[in-house]
């Protein structure tokens, strides 16, 4: 029973574990991403990397606004929606 308990923990964890694909950004991806932020009329904000898109939390844009950003993997902005 014990090893039972063991085994679908283990599987749990196996299963949950690809559902949190959320990492942050690295150094060459930032240097690719920042470009793409200005060229968006955009800076600062959190950078991550989550489910194949590159994502900017809270980033301040030109008309003094927060959005927040959403590029594909070859850094095309796919989305910008203001934050609440």
């Amino acid at each position: 029973m014990r090893n039972l308990l063991l085994a679908s923990g283990a599987l749990l964890l196996a299963v949950m574990a690809p559902a949190r694909a959320d990492r942050p950004v690295t150094d060459e991806e930032r240097a690719k991403l920042a470009p793409a932020i200005a060229a968006a009329g955009c800076s600062g904000g959190k950078l991550e990397f989550d489910d194949g898109k590159y994502e900017v939390d809270d980033a301040i844009c030109g008309d003094g606004q927060t959005y927040d950003l959403k590029f594909d993997a070859d850094f095309r902005l796919i989305k910008k929606e203001l934050e609440d």
